[in-house]
């Protein structure tokens, strides 16, 4: 890695790692996020707190630090968007002002993605919408489409393309680890619900 590269995925990392629905749920008098629901920073959960604006701008900036990351890095030099999203996803995940405790990376992946490859972006969420309007569960949603991804990216776009998405995507799958275990044991929180 060059410094070049090293600087875009701190830059990446930096912007990825605000966290807006923490930030959002505070200045709107309605405490920390964290200490309802699952106890994450994420829309989903901020849905939780019965704030659909909330949660929505939540998913929206969430969304837009990913996509920000990749679109200022390419102003600088070309493929440095890669390294940047990477980061900004990394940062949402891990971010160090929250001792490295951050949220699921669902937006942040999409807004990445929106900036890397719009069209596959579509497919996200299209699979995401299918499997939420049938199933109910943001976490099963979420993981269907980041199977996708990776796959429609091999066959539209580029091998390190894909190649970074099966990353991130095998990243999803861990950081939904105890969402995987509820979806098991039936006792995953569907959308909508409070708690």
């Amino acid at each position: 890695m060059t410094f070049i590269t090293i600087a875009a995925l701190i830059f990446g990392y930096l912007l990825g790692s605000i966290p807006f629905g923490l930030l959002l749920t505070r200045a709107a008098g309605l405490g920390d996020v964290r200490s309802i629901g699952s106890g994450n920073i994420g829309a989903t959960n901020v849905l939780r707190t019965g704030n659909k604006k909330l949660a929505a701008a939540t998913l929206l900036l969430d969304a837009l630090k990913g996509t920000a990351a990749v679109l200022l890095a390419n102003c600088y030099a070309p493929d440095l968007g890669l390294w940047a999203g990477f980061g900004a996803f990394l940062g949402h995940l891990f971010p160090v002002w929250l001792g490295f405790r951050g949220g699921k990376g669902v937006a942040t992946y999409l807004g990445v993605l929106i900036a890397l490859a719009w069209q596959v972006a579509l497919i996200f969420a299209a699979v995401w919408l299918l499997v939420a309007i049938v199933f109910r569960y943001s976490s099963l949603a979420a993981l269907c489409a980041a199977v996708a991804v990776p796959v429609a990216l091999w066959f539209l776009a580029t091998p390190q393309l894909a190649g970074l998405f099966a990353v991130m995507s095998v990243i999803l799958f861990i950081k939904h680890r105890a969402n995987i275990q509820r979806l098991a044991s039936g006792t995953e929180g569907r959308i909508g619900s409070k708690g």
